[in-house]
């Protein structure tokens, strides 16, 4: 069959998104179907290869400075020549869309026009992250009437997580109609083995999105505390221009902050790194939200500190090399203290990414998401 993916991001551009749909990308066409991308133009200096026999076609889109497409305005640059680019490429047996839900709409629409099935992939729920980040109410109102509008017209919804199809369901849409594919990472590039980012003098590690819903603010706050260890960001996100002010203040000359990267430089900071950290704010209502920078974490090796709450605390349990606190910065630091004093050993991180390469691999992922699609099957006249 012929399956037409949408998305704002897609490999080599580093995001979960990008190595989801990279993924099932991949695994469609490794099962003969023919696949082919309509997404956006990469970022400045962001290189790397696509998955084999997978077409890519790449528009401009606006992006923030930092370069990332984030925002209304942004998210419509990308989604109006969207609508047009699905009824001008030949039509698909099916379409697959990722959020944010503006993009669902232009999809949505286009399919309807088409006469043809749509799967939502659900790795996000924006109304609640818009609620989460302080948005005002009529804005929430908007997001959230335009996730059900997908929703209720999607032939499948695909779910990343137990906590995100127990919202889905919550929030009205049917079980029956979700299929929980699951989360992961592409464990071929973030493997140990590789190069390393030098770890002199040591550092911690927060890698990928800085944003009001994560609450990345308390490893700067406990950074000040403990002397020997730097603190490195690694990506994009709202809230970095805040973090940079604050890092100036309290911790000066020791926190660096480094634009988005491809996977596999990420990959070789997160080797190199003392810790890899990962947040999300408590009684923000987007507890139910994984950052999916801890699946990168643990495939490399690396130990892992989560603040905060939601299933990154039982993920950072069951990790061999995994830690879980409050969203608190005395307890974050005195964790990082504890990790800088007994750093872990060349077999302790093999290890982990040992249990990760069983636990987290995104083959399996796109697996089901691939089965998903073609019990939707219809054919192309």
């Amino acid at each position: 069959m012929r399956v037409i993916v949408a998305s704002r991001i897609f490999a080599p551009e580093p995001a979960a998104a990008s190595f989801r749909l990279a993924a099932l990308a991949g695994e469609l066409a490794a099962r003969g179907h023919e696949v082919e991308v309509l997404t956006s133009r990469l970022p400045v200096g962001v290189v790397g290869e696509t998955p084999a026999g997978v077409r890519v076609r790449r528009a401009r889109v606006l992006r923030d400075r930092t370069g990332a497409v984030r925002g209304y305005v942004p998210y419509l640059s990308f989604d109006i020549p969207l609508f047009f680019r699905l009824l001008a490429v030949r039509r698909a047996d099916a379409y697959v869309v990722e959020p944010p839900p503006t993009t669902g709409l232009a999809v949505l629409v286009a399919t309807a026009l088409l006469r043809r099935p749509f799967v939502y992939y659900s790795a996000d729920i924006l109304g609640d992250a818009a609620a989460s980040a302080g948005s005002p109410a009529a804005v929430v109102r908007v997001v959230r009437r335009m996730e059900r509008s997908v929703w209720r017209r999607a032939a499948r919804v695909l779910s990343v997580s137990a906590t995100v199809t127990a919202r889905l369901i919550e929030l009205g849409v049917p079980a029956a109609r979700i299929d929980e594919v699951g989360n992961g990472i592409d464990t071929a590039v973030f493997a140990p083995e590789g190069p390393a980012r030098a770890a002199a003098p040591p550092y911690a590690l927060y890698a990928g999105t800085a944003s009001e819903v994560h609450g990345a603010g308390v490893f700067v706050e406990a950074i000040a505390h403990v002397p020997g260890l730097r603190l490195v960001f690694v990506g994009a996100g709202s809230e970095v221009e805040q973090l940079q002010r604050r890092a100036d203040e309290v911790a000066p000359g020791r926190v660096e902050f480094h634009a988005t990267v491809t996977p596999d430089e990420v990959a070789r900071w997160l080797r190199g790194a003392t810790v890899a950290l990962a947040s999300v704010k408590p009684d923000g209502g987007y507890q139910f939200a994984f950052p999916t920078k801890m699946y990168a974490a643990a495939a490399c090796g690396a130990p892992i500190l989560f603040s905060g709450e939601g299933p990154g605390e039982a993920f950072a349990d069951r990790a061999p090399l995994g830690d879980a606190v409050a969203h608190d910065a005395v307890l974050v630091a005195e964790r990082l203290a504890a990790r800088l004093g007994a750093p872990a050993t060349v077999q302790q991180r093999r290890d982990q990414a040992a249990w990760a390469l069983g636990s987290v691999s995104l083959a399996g992922v796109a697996e089901r998401a691939a089965d998903a699609l073609e019990a939707i099957r219809q054919p192309t006249p």
